[in-house]
């Protein structure tokens, strides 16, 4: 992919520029945001760099957490408007940043248009706003650090992008702008920009994955450790499950990158076949596959993978009564004293549901099984939703009324 060519005139513009090496102070200015505090930003707390960006906490692991702010129309970060902001740590330490500018997931208005003229209109708005806030950004970045150097980053054909790169301080600073995609700036380590942004292996995945799951009291069998990526207010379920799944095997991911590679349309929508074979791709390079499961919803199937710590992909459909139902019998759930009776509660919605479909071809989701209780009947499921989402429990019957057939694990 190449930067697009209105950025290219910017960076040949500034090219004779001749600066000094800038302060942590001053850095700050130009980011708009206090990122950096004594200039080096790997060796701080992650709470801390969180705190004092007010970016809330999205997920937390064992291993990793991550930070993220969907900013209002009056943020500024490099001179531009961001829409997502992000902080990935490791092990309590930062490891990378997303600065996501305009994008076609999160820029306004698009997907809502119905007239088509509107629709071409604002099309061209958001094309626009992608070439103005790389403009924008090259323009300060090279004003203060002088001219970049250009370089790929990323693994796969389908996940790799041509980036403008800065250095400053043990800090690669890339700028990012795919055609009509989006626009991103990612700081992280100058030594992962120097291999490219290629990721090492994870040893010993197996057992750390098997290690990962809970058994409770009540019979409830859950992966744990799941990592929440929140998709805001998108269609971008796909691309962010892909990411959190990603994530949880100890593979980076970003779901904006994930939606060009899954060819996700404005505002949402995306080719789970085309994000499936490209995430192959990927996962293959870190001795993983894909695996589609052949297999129904009842919770012995379910079981032969949650077992070792391996989630579903599962593809369904949304229906809003389910959906709040589900929600309500959660919250209730976690006061249960006797889970007999409580199994017994179940048999009406096992009844009401044993041959009900609900399959609105305009609502397909994406969410993750990640757990199941043989005794009660139920999946547990997992949403990019943010917190509330992150484990709800549903009847095997109820899953079965809004499924769509498809379910996947990543394996090693």
């Amino acid at each position: 992919m190449k930067i697009i060519p209105l950025l290219l005139l910017v960076v040949t513009a500034w090219s004779a520029v001749a600066v000094e090496e800038p302060s942590p102070t001053r850095m700050n200015e130009v980011f708009g945001a206090e990122l950096f505090g004594d200039g080096e930003l790997w060796q701080d707390d992650a709470e801390a760099v969180a705190g004092r960006l007010r970016w809330p906490q999205e997920s937390l692991t064992d291993t990793q957490g991550s930070y993220r702010r969907y900013a209002d129309g009056e943020a500024r970060v490099l001179g531009a408007r961001p829409y997502s902001l992000t902080l990935y740590a490791r092990e309590g330490r930062p490891e990378s940043l997303s600065m996501v500018f305009a994008n076609k997931g999160d820029f306004a208005g698009v997907d809502r248009q119905d007239d088509g003229k509107k629709r071409d209109a604002a099309i061209r708005d958001f094309k626009d706003a992608v070439k103005e806030d790389a403009r924008v950004i090259a323009a300060t970045l090279t004003e203060v650090l002088g001219a970049p150097r250009r370089q790929t980053f990323g693994e796969t054909p389908e996940t790799r992008e041509s980036v403008a790169r800065w250095d400053w301080r043990g800090h690669a600073i890339l700028l990012a702008a795919p055609k009509d995609e989006y626009v991103a700036v990612r700081v992280v380590r100058v030594a992962v920009a120097d291999n490219y942004g290629r990721a090492t292996r994870v040893a010993g995945l197996r057992a750390a994955l098997a290690a990962r799951v809970e058994r409770r009291a009540n019979g409830d069998v859950v992966v744990g450790q799941m990592p929440m990526v929140d998709q805001g207010p998108k269609g971008y379920c796909v691309p962010a499950t892909w990411e959190r799944y990603l994530r949880y095997m100890e593979i980076p991911a970003d779901m904006y990158l994930l939606a060009m590679a899954g060819h996700t349309g404005m505002g949402g929508g995306t080719s789970v076949g085309a994000i499936t074979a490209n995430v192959e791709l990927y996962v293959r390079r870190h001795g993983c596959s894909i695996q589609t499961v052949d297999a129904g919803l009842e919770t012995r199937n379910i079981a032969r993978y949650v077992d070792k710590g391996l989630p579903l992909m599962w593809a369904c459909y949304v229906n809003d009564d389910l959906e709040k139902s589900i929600t309500e019998r959660t919250a209730a759930r976690a006061g249960v004293a006797d889970w007999e009776a409580y199994a017994r509660e179940l048999k009406a919605v096992r009844k009401a549901f044993r041959d009900a479909r609900y399959q609105d071809r305009e609502r397909g989701h994406v969410r993750m099984i990640i757990g199941y209780n043989a005794k009660t009947g139920e999946l547990a499921i997992s949403d990019s939703w943010g917190h509330w989402a992150a484990e709800r429990w549903l009847t095997v019957e109820e899953a079965a009324s809004v499924t769509q057939g498809y379910l996947s694990i990543i394996k090693w």
